[in-house]
């Protein structure tokens, strides 16, 4: 289909219904250290008329585009056309870090509009891998109050790479834990003392996700690697290690809706002197409300058989409701008391590591 430009009435309409939604995010992108991605999702905004497909879905997105991170979809389908090199100015802005922004990405939304708008369906595939130290540091705490073996078990999954955790090597506020020989390092900048150091030892994992990336299949890694930021090299790096670790030890991740498979996966016998750990990582805000709600009801149900011996728990590493901080927190059941361990940097590059955690009232 060409692209053609809106009509001004569109335009009037659409600019009052879309407006700040690429700008507004570009302002928090930079305070989170990317000032790439903020100019590309600013010249993104100003050229938003050249692509009346793209234009018209952010206009009339049907839910909070915060949540649903609509400029990170949108953000993600422009790194993935430069990684293509089918639009070769795009791709030397990107491999330049810098130049004429709205000269290369105006013409590329235009030329891509059909592309860019089938990306922004589906919801976005990070699978952020330096989320795994504070997740790592959370199953340390864990450790510490129920002294054995985890089977793990995750909600939103993607390509599964969280649950290789055991396989990485991290550096936790000084601390080393994980596989010190893992080709995938990860040492967030770690703020207030150091976790105690507690051995952690993965007897299985298996993940949910509606739309598992396959890490044997080129284009499901390249999805991963255009959301990635693009000037954040170390992050593209590291997410290229895990991959490749991946390929060697594939995660089992199995196809479907989180709100069948938990309580299916609940109510499986659990192995005595081992605790089973439901965590999710940024995966539950694409869920709606009954579902999210559904999650809390199936933990707790669960929660109310579990044993000194076969314990539950729940590691949470989620915005908050006004999505103003990222919180780690660890739900432990018999008991079901919730700890807040640590407020965390949404893709994990810092850990304001909070010690054992303070209470949080239900």
């Amino acid at each position: 289909m060409t692209a053609c430009f809106l009509d001004g009435q569109t335009k009037a309409k659409w600019d009052l219904m879309a407006i700040g939604i690429l700008a507004n995010y570009a302002a928090r992108v930079r305070e989170m250290g990317s000032s790439f991605v903020a100019l590309v999702l600013e010249a993104g905004e100003r050229q938003l008329a050249r692509a009346p497909r793209t234009a018209g879905m952010i206009a009339r997105w049907p839910r909070n585009v915060a949540a649903d991170a609509v400029a990170m979809r949108f953000n993600g389908a422009l790194h993935a056309l430069a990684r293509s090199g089918q639009d070769p100015d795009l791709t030397a802005l990107y491999s330049a870090q810098g130049g004429d922004f709205d000269a290369a990405i105006g013409p590329a939304m235009q030329r891509s509009d059909a592309f860019i708008a089938d990306w922004m369906r589906d919801p976005p595939q990070t699978n952020e891998v330096g989320r795994s130290a504070a997740l790592m540091a959370a199953l340390m705490v864990l450790r510490d109050l129920h002294d054995m073996p985890c089977e793990l078990l995750e909600l939103g999954a993607s390509a599964g790479l969280n649950l290789n955790l055991a396989r990485y090597a991290y550096d936790l506020g000084g601390v080393a834990a994980g596989d010190e020989g893992s080709p995938v390092r990860i040492a967030p900048h770690w703020r207030g003392e150091a976790p105690v150091s507690r051995p952690v030892d993965v007897r299985a994992a298996r993940g949910i996700d509606l739309h598992p990336l396959d890490v044997r299949d080129v284009a499901a890694r390249e999805r991963l690697m255009a959301y990635i930021w693009a000037d954040e090299h170390d992050r593209l790096d590291r997410l290229d290690a895990a991959l490749r670790l991946a390929r060697d030890s594939p995660p089992k991740v199995d196809r479907g809706d989180i709100a069948a498979w938990l309580p299916v996966e609940l109510a499986k016998a659990q192995h005595a002197g081992s605790c089973r750990v439901v965590f999710h990582s940024m995966a539950l805000q694409y869920l709606p409300e009954r579902d999210r709600a559904g999650v809390d009801r199936n933990l707790a149900r669960a929660g109310e058989s579990a044993t000194a011996d076969r314990p539950l728990a729940r590691i949470a590493l989620e915005w908050t409701e006004p999505r103003d901080a990222v919180r780690l927190l660890l739900t432990s059941w018999p008991g079901g008391e919730t700890r807040h361990l640590a407020t965390c940097h949404a893709y994990g590059a810092w850990i304001e590591w909070h010690g054992d955690g303070a209470l949080v009232r239900a």
